[in-house]
């Protein structure tokens, strides 16, 4: 195929041949399998303390124990695989009593999991951005809903320089905030545009008595002041897809009407139980 490619053939030593991860030994009568770890193996998984889901810092162990318990290893090297692994652990800084816990939960599910548990399962995606996130995702926990995370701190995305660093959050566009000069309350809104371009045609309806915004109309009907761009508007969220402005915008609408600051010419909408989650967080459940 190619000068540089050289296929080199694995042969057996002393009745043994690693083939991938496992050491096959020849006996006279039978076959028998251990464990095969290359040299250069490092034993570094993610950190106990990274912020990642636990299904994520577990995954590695989770895959050494069924690997350990799948394989019909003899007792003594099942008993040095389990030792391995329980010392990967620590160099990680996992307490024992988390791979002690996650080992006992394999080998219960593998006696009692039957071939239709896994039937008319739905799996949702959510970011894994903070602890948060699980006081939205606890709400599937009786569902056929699964929930599985993706993080964002990738290498890929911890080293690439932000698209819009030198921009200033007024010439972006998303979810934005304004606040009345006179009683301090918000009005919380969304925009596809610049928030330069949105704020002038607020000013816009002040200015002409055009009560067609709800900040326009609390500044109208009250008789309350308004100043300059800099000073009352905030951009809340930027935003790149324009199917997120609207959940965005209510859940902060919500958030501002349960903190009490939100303008009562705007309405805070249907309640939303999902909005509500993340606005009064409950303690986590126990895992």
């Amino acid at each position: 195929m190619h000068t540089n490619l050289q296929f080199n053939p694995t042969l057996e030593s002393n009745d043994y041949i690693n083939f991938l991860d496992l050491t096959i030994i020849r006996r006279s009568t039978h076959i028998e399998l251990d464990i095969y770890r290359k040299p250069t193996t490092t034993d570094i998984t993610i950190h106990f303390t990274s912020i990642h889901p636990n299904e994520h810092k577990l995954a590695a162990y989770r895959y050494h124990i069924e690997r350990m318990l799948n394989l019909p290893l003899k007792t003594a090297l099942q008993k040095r695989e389990w030792s391995t692994i329980l010392h990967i652990a620590q160099q990680n800084c996992f307490p024992p009593t988390v791979i002690h816990k996650l080992r006992h939960q394999i080998e219960y599910k593998t006696k009692h999991t039957t071939p239709h548990d896994s039937k008319n399962k739905k799996w949702a995606t959510f970011t894994y951005i903070s602890l948060q996130i699980r006081k939205v995702t606890n709400i599937f926990r009786n569902t056929n809903i699964r929930i599985a995370y993706k993080c964002r701190n990738t290498i890929a995305n911890l080293i690439k320089p932000p698209r819009d660093h030198h921009t200033p959050p007024h010439s972006k566009w998303g979810i934005y905030q304004l606040t009345c000069n006179t009683c301090n309350l918000s009005y919380v809104g969304q925009t596809s545009r610049t928030l330069n371009i949105r704020f002038q045609e607020h000013i816009r309806y002040i200015r002409y008595n055009n009560p067609q915004s709800a900040y326009a109309l609390r500044i109208l009907q009250n008789q309350h002041e308004y100043g300059q761009m800099n000073s009352i508007m905030t951009l809340l969220k930027p935003l790149i897809n324009p199917s997120l402005l609207l959940p965005y915008e209510q859940c902060y609408i919500q958030s501002l009407h349960h903190e009490g600051k939100l303008i009562s010419e705007q309405s805070p909408g249907e309640i939303n139980p999902l909005f509500q989650t993340a606005i009064n967080p409950q303690p986590p459940h126990s895992t």
